[in-house]
């Protein structure tokens, strides 16, 4: 996770972040560590331990390289073992779309961006981003990227958001 120091064994894992969401029996005889701060956080920490128990690597699942490596025609579990546990999960009756989400860290102008997997059939069709913004509006000025804008008292006949500045 951000700011955690290098583990060098599963327990120096267990020690620093508990007992793991999921254990990843790998093709290899190496096992992963899923560390899941799903739905609020937007890190998945994957340890991978040799059988001797030494730490062979730690990544956040969640970075924007390994979001990339998610490809049409993978299965829920290919998926499920890149990315870690989702946060949510959405079924789309008129397309059969079955779609899985995580909270990512945040790029783009809302508060929250959802990182998406469209499954059909149990096989990945497509991604996308979902970005959400507060209930009041589009985020002013921060991380957006917006300017800030002073207030303006609203005009009674206009909606708020065609309310110029003042």
């Amino acid at each position: 996770m951000p700011g955690s120091r290098p583990l060098a064994t599963e327990a120096d894992a267990i020690a620093a972040h508990g007992r793991p969401v999921r254990y990843w029996q790998n093709e290899d005889g190496t096992r992963t560590l899923e560390y899941s701060n799903q739905p609020f956080g937007h890190v998945t920490l994957m340890v991978t331990v040799a059988a001797s128990g030494a730490v062979l690597r730690q990544q956040n699942a969640l970075a924007f390289e390994n979001l990339t490596r998610v490809e049409r025609g993978m299965t829920r579990e290919q998926v499920s073992r890149l990315l870690g546990t989702h946060r949510s999960v959405e079924f789309f009756r008129l397309s059969g779309e079955e779609v899985w989400d995580w909270n990512i860290e945040n790029d783009g102008p809302g508060i929250y961006t959802y990182f998406n997997v469209h499954f059909i059939d149990g096989r990945v069709v497509r991604t996308s981003r979902t970005y959400i913004f507060p209930h009041d509006g589009p985020e002013m000025g921060g991380r957006s990227g917006f300017p800030m804008f002073p207030s303006a008292p609203l005009h009674p006949l206009r909606p708020r958001h065609l309310t110029a500045a003042s």
